[in-house]
């Protein structure tokens, strides 16, 4: 444990050096801020509550966005090190190869938690004392912000599993946006064309479900539009998750079985590979 700290700790610092941390709060923050106070200044007329149209529009935004950002931060993890030789010479230390990837995953979630935690909590802390917040809409943008953060995770895990096994940096960079194209754009696509090309047909209710747990930002986005009753009120999907059987606790599990699958398979094939 101590090994995986040291290095965890080590990824921390190399993030603030190269400003990965202020950039990504500040840009989290800037977004945030200016979707929670923009999106929500008809509220007052229309009577509903402004966090929980802002969770609605920062739901929608950080499926763009968050997996990006964890991709960038993890997509040369490995390989960029082993190009750049110090792979090496960490590997001549006593610590463990799972141990490597286990520790560099643990410091580049941390950044990205900090960078969540600071840019979305800003945006909460604004509406909440301006008086925009109720403790079940509070909860809810609590969730939110965890789960942005578990998305994050499943996308920097993703992007170890592809620096893993990837020979050079350029090929990890392509890869990575590929698979960010792959699970935020295409995905979704080829499922709605796939539904209405169907008309219910042969796609049953389950196979949807199904569908969409194999997709980490479905299951986020089903997760913050379902969780709350008023939440899912304002985007006009109240009590589809429960109804589809889709529960809060199946849609986090799923993004904690997303985060723990491609990481694991990271370790194997880091502990493969040839440096």
């Amino acid at each position: 444990m101590r090994s995986i700290a040291i290095i965890a700790a080590k990824e921390m610092r190399d993030g603030l050096r190269n400003r990965w941390v202020i950039a990504t709060t500040a840009l989290l923050a800037a977004l945030a801020l200016t979707l929670a106070f923009m999106g929500a200044a008809p509220t007052g007329s229309v009577k509903v509550s402004a966090l929980n149209v802002t969770i609605v529009s920062l739901s929608s935004l950080s499926i763009f966005l968050v997996p990006l950002i964890a991709l960038l931060l993890s997509y040369d993890a490995i390989v960029g090190e082993a190009e750049r030789g110090t792979l090496s010479l960490l590997l001549a230390y006593p610590v463990r190869r799972w141990q490597v990837v286990i520790g560099k995953f643990a410091g580049h979630l941390g950044i990205l938690t900090l960078a969540t935690v600071v840019g979305y909590g800003a945006a909460g802390l604004a509406l909440a004392f301006a008086g925009g917040g109720d403790p079940e809409a509070l909860a809810a943008f609590a969730l939110m912000v965890a789960s942005s953060a578990m998305l994050g995770g499943v996308f920097i895990a993703i992007g170890y599993l592809v620096s893993a096994l990837v020979r050079d940096r350029g090929a990890a960079g392509g890869v990575a946006i590929g698979v960010w194209l792959l699970f935020v754009l295409l995905y979704d696509m080829a499922l709605l064309g796939a539904l209405v090309a169907d008309r219910g047909k042969t796609i049953t209710a389950g196979a949807v479900n199904v569908l969409i747990l194999i997709n980490p930002a479905d299951a986020y986005r089903v997760l913050n539009l379902t969780a709350s009753q008023s939440v899912g009120g304002y985007a006009g999907v109240a009590g589809l998750g429960v109804r589809a059987g889709l529960t809060p606790g199946l849609l986090i599990g799923t993004l904690i079985v997303w985060i723990v699958a491609p990481l694991a398979g990271a370790v194997a094939a880091f502990a493969r590979r040839p440096v």
